[in-house]
């Protein structure tokens, strides 16, 4: 490793916030993966776009607001989608204004997989993440989160709490 005086390297501090932030990262999205995998048959991405959907007025979005929504690359969510519409949880038409346009829409078999997947998910979810902390943590944790979402994506409003689920 070349030394420079222009590099800010971290301190052991700011070293070991960054290894427990990646650590507990990927083992939480691992365990809320294999949670949904084992007892709904379905990867975390898929579910979040069926839950994002659910919150959609109509139950629907266009692609480029899913994509948006999910962070998703626009070739990613065409492939999660693709087999969400395989296991009939999604349908996709065309926009009756703008025919270049693709709406995602949740159907009816879609929420009802969701609606049977989400308790198994919120469980875990409050698991992992928010029984071992207190009310005042969990609070600066949003806080924390939210400054850092600000930075990584600046044009986006802060999510609201039913974007979060």
């Amino acid at each position: 490793m070349t030394e420079t005086t222009d590099t800010r390297w971290l301190d052991a501090d700011e070293q070991e916030t960054w290894r427990a932030f990646l650590w507990t990262s990927r083992l939480l999205n691992e365990a809320l993966d294999r949670q949904l995998q084992r007892d709904s048959g379905m990867p975390h991405a898929y579910y979040m776009i069926l839950a994002m959907l659910s919150e959609s007025p109509g139950r629907a979005r266009t692609m480029t607001e899913l994509a948006e929504i999910v962070y998703s690359s626009p070739s990613r969510l065409s492939h999660a989608v693709n087999r969400l519409e395989e296991a009939g949880w999604v349908r996709r038409t065309k926009h009756g204004a703008d025919r270049r346009t693709t709406i995602a829409e949740l159907t009816d078999a879609g929420y009802a997989a969701l609606a049977e997947a989400a308790p198994g998910h919120v469980a875990e979810v409050r698991r992992h993440l928010f029984d071992p902390l207190t009310r005042d943590r969990m609070l600066e944790f949003r806080e924390t989160l939210h400054a850092l979402l600000a930075v990584l994506d600046p044009d986006r409003e802060a999510p609201c709490a039913r974007e979060l689920g």
